[in-house]
């Protein structure tokens, strides 16, 4: 296990050999407040060490930057150098990322921010705190291709338990949750594990606005742009040899939305990814293909809805009507659990703090508008 060797001041450290100065990536840079604190760390097996340092100390290098700290190693010894609670924060990123490492699983910048996001969402809950939520012991996929896939965070962890749990589940959520990346690689694995003999993936060909008939090409040609990111995902987990023949023998299908209607989806999983896109129709329509034997997953994020004005999404709909049903799962992502890039996360926050101004903005003239006594009329619900 690793070595705590607690808080020390700068004084008490230099007495202990370490150097003026950190090295590592140079001298403290001037942007830096002056360290209130230094934690040093000993890591008890040299070789994982190195894996959770990274290559050239990249990975500590990506702790400085998110966290405003600096991180000195030597050897199998890490120093950090910052203030109390950043510091304090960088050694549970290094705890969590060693019990990664322990566990077999690669380390990528990425995990890096899942394990910082997940710290400033739930507070101290790596080793050495409640076990039962660490990293180390989030839930997994496991594919051929990629070995086993370990949640980032809390959310994600939750997400996989209601997959692994439920015939439909419903994700909702900001971009780059991982909403569809896990629901493709959860049902890669139901596929490779015998659960269910295929695959069937399918998107509402409407966000862009064109009519499939006036697109040039054939009907592949016509639909595979809108299809793309279901693809990435799915060569993700899978050898491309693996997927082209599932698609000659008919294992693996990947379709619009439209296709789908007067079928009846026998042992197979089911994902139906942009569905903030749907009309309640369409999404009526598709809920009820489920068959024998099948799992059935929904994902969308709300706030994306490209539908004409007036017409109401069928995720939104269906996620209000079909909440407390047996065997129905849901999902709500938050901004707070973007994995796919730290501005992404901003982004996301921006947008959602001007719509909520406009919203408020909205409901204020709106109420200073009428007349005096007058109480506000509703002509319809929609979400």
């Amino acid at each position: 296990m690793p070595r705590d060797e607690g808080e020390f001041s700068p004084e008490q450290l230099r007495g202990a050999g370490s150097p003026a100065k950190p090295g590592g990536r140079g001298a403290q840079p001037a942007r830096h407040a002056p360290p209130q604190t230094e934690l040093a760390l000993t890591l008890d097996d040299n070789r994982l060490a190195s894996l959770v340092f990274g290559q050239f100390d990249q990975h500590l290098a990506h702790i400085e930057r998110r966290l405003d700290v600096l991180a000195t190693a030597r050897g199998n010894r890490v120093v950090i150098h910052g203030e109390q609670p950043a510091a304090a924060k960088a050694r549970q990123v290094i705890l969590a990322l060693y019990e990664r490492a322990r566990a077999g699983e690669a380390i990528t910048p990425g995990d890096i921010d899942g394990v910082i996001q997940e710290i400033a969402l739930q507070g101290n809950l790596f080793p050495g705190d409640d076990s039962s939520v660490a990293p180390g012991n989030f839930r997994q996929i496991v594919t051929r291709k990629r070995g086993s896939v370990r949640a980032r965070n809390k959310a994600q962890d939750d997400y996989l338990r209601i997959l692994q749990t439920n015939e439909l589940v419903i994700a909702e959520g900001p971009a780059g949750t991982g909403k569809t990346w896990l629901a493709v690689g959860h049902a890669v694995s139901l596929l490779e594990q015998g659960v269910v003999e295929r695959l069937v993936l399918s998107r509402p060909a409407v966000e862009a606005g064109e009519r499939l008939g006036f697109l040039p090409g054939d009907m592949r040609e016509k639909i595979d742009p809108y299809l793309r990111p279901v693809y990435d995902a799915l060569y993700d987990f899978m050898e491309a040899r693996t997927v082209e023949r599932g698609l000659a023998t008919g294992m693996i299908e990947i379709a619009p939305l439209a296709f789908m209607r007067g079928r009846t989806l026998t042992r197979a999983a089911v994902l139906l990814d942009e569905a903030q896109n749907t009309t309640t129709m369409q999404m009526k329509m598709f809920l009820t293909r489920l068959g024998e034997g099948s799992r059935m997953i929904v994902t969308g994020d709300p706030s994306q809805i490209d539908l004409p004005p007036g017409q109401q999404s069928g995720l939104v709909q269906a996620s209000r009507i079909l909440r407390g049903v047996e065997s129905v799962g849901h999902v709500r992502f938050a901004e707070g659990d973007v994995v796919r890039h730290d501005l992404v996360r901003r982004i996301v926050a921006a947008y959602d703090a001007e719509t909520r101004a406009l919203t408020e903005r909205d409901a204020a003239s709106g109420a200073t508008s009428r007349p005096a006594g007058r109480p506000a009329t509703t002509t319809g619900a929609r979400e």
